[in-house]
């Protein structure tokens, strides 16, 4: 069911050996690995779950990845079980099943000490890249990104980080380097706030990506947190990479929460795309209230979602699609979906639809005020967008909110999701859930 994939995020997403685009296939052609372009698919996914996934018990599931005939689940878990048994395994952080039956992978047993935040396959199709809040893997110091075996989750010989002085939420694979996104403020003793790259094959810092992130923003009770970014996804060609985050400014120039890099450049650039649409603050507590993008498979536009309690003529708790060709200051958004004052966190732009996952109850609910207003469409922590109009679909399974739905993750069989809650469609799924596609 599954082909060969190199896939990310968050933020979420796969390239596949049977690529769809056109625009894919042409980066493919000269050589450029990106590991952020959505699987896309023809039709909504079925509302209906599966019930052969395996269930992570505790905890939160951020992260999903596919590679060849196994998936991946990255997260703060410390138990896991198959769907046809009662028994319990301690299996912490990252574990592996059969994509098709769901059987626990029991040869891949890496032992990593803090929550895994991200997964990304490497170019050999045979081992991983991993992110989180760890500082050893397999007993071995490594500070927030290690390679493992796809098979084993055995460390890779000959990949070696340099010291990052902080937790990694986010990794993009685009042709040798690695992209880092979190909330470190130095990797290597050399300051990259909240964004930087590596060799993809040794690890070695990559000076190539020093945007000088700055300008953390304030919280209404005055305090300032260190800058981060909190999501960002690479074109595929590779040429332009969106980050958003709590900064304001980005290589000396006014960037409010959301910037567009230019990576085709070395080193890379910042990109005259600009909008102030993001500037307003929410929430007093929210320093930023960006929490996921994802660009279309044609690299033409990206969808970001937030947070941040409702507020009138913001983007807070929005997905807003934006266009991507038009590199120029002071952009608006194609359109804009609001939830009515609930978080999304997570989106994935697969063809048919965008999907968002957050806690939110509704879509298309600008008038909803922490309630259903004029027009509302039910979709209980996950839902569907149309991506021309910005229109809610009626797709709705119905999910326990908890904090949130944290990946969206589609494949060329169906859409995973991950969080950290246990109830989809009235069925117990623990923090991770697969929709299948229809069959045609």
């Amino acid at each position: 069911m599954y082909g060969f994939s190199i896939a990310r995020r968050g933020r979420r997403r796969s390239v596949l050996v049977a690529l769809t685009t056109a625009a894919t296939l042409a980066a493919v052609a000269v050589g450029t690995p990106v590991s952020a372009v959505s699987v896309q698919h023809a039709a909504l996914v079925g509302q209906d779950p599966v019930n052969w996934t395996p269930h992570a018990l505790d905890g939160t599931a951020f992260k999903i990845l596919a590679i060849g005939g196994r998936v991946y689940v990255g997260g703060s878990f410390t138990q896991i079980r198959p769907s046809n048994s009662a028994t319990v395994t301690t299996q912490r952080r990252l574990f592996a099943f059969n994509a098709t039956t769901g059987a626990i992978d029991t040869t891949f047993k890496p032992v990593v000490d803090g929550t895994v935040r991200a997964l990304v396959a490497a170019p050999d199709g045979q081992s991983l890249y991993i992110g989180g809040d760890f500082t050893n893997v397999n007993g071995v110091r490594s500070r927030g990104v290690e390679r493992i075996s796809a098979t084993t989750g055995a460390s890779v010989s000959g990949f070696t980080v340099p010291e990052i002085n902080g937790g990694v939420d986010e990794l993009e694979l685009t042709g040798s380097r690695l992209l880092l996104g979190g909330r470190f403020q130095a990797v290597g003793g050399a300051s990259r706030r909240g964004l930087a790259a590596l060799n993809a094959g040794t690890g070695a810092a990559d000076a190539s990506v020093n945007m000088s992130l700055d300008g953390a923003r304030v919280t209404g009770s005055g305090a300032t947190s260190a800058v981060k970014v909190t999501g960002m996804d690479v074109t595929p060609d590779g040429s332009k990479l969106v980050i958003t985050g709590n900064f304001s400014s980005v290589a000396g120039q006014a960037r409010h929460q959301i910037a567009v890099v230019n990576l085709a450049t070395s080193p890379a650039t910042l990109s005259p795309w600009t909008t102030t649409r993001y500037q307003q603050m929410c929430a007093n507590s929210f320093p930023t209230y960006m929490r996921g993008v994802d660009i279309s498979a044609d690299g033409t536009w990206f969808v970001a979602v937030t947070t941040g309690a409702r507020r009138t003529g913001s983007l807070c708790d929005t997905a807003a699609r934006w266009d991507l060709v038009s590199q120029v200051a002071n952009k608006q958004p194609v359109w804009v979906n609001y939830t009515g004052g609930d978080t999304l966190l997570s989106v994935a732009v697969a063809g048919a639809a965008v999907y968002v996952g957050g806690h939110q109850r509704w879509l298309d609910n600008p008038d909803g005020r922490d309630s259903a207003g004029p027009g509302a469409v039910p979709a209980e922590g996950i839902g569907a967008i149309n991506p021309v109009t910005g229109k809610a679909f009626a797709w709705n399974p119905g999910k326990d909110r908890g904090v949130g739905t944290e990946d969206i993750y589609p494949t060329t069989a169906g859409l995973w999701i991950a969080s950290d809650t246990d109830t989809v469609h009235g069925e117990f799924h623990g923090r991770i859930a697969f929709f299948p596609l229809p069959v045609m």
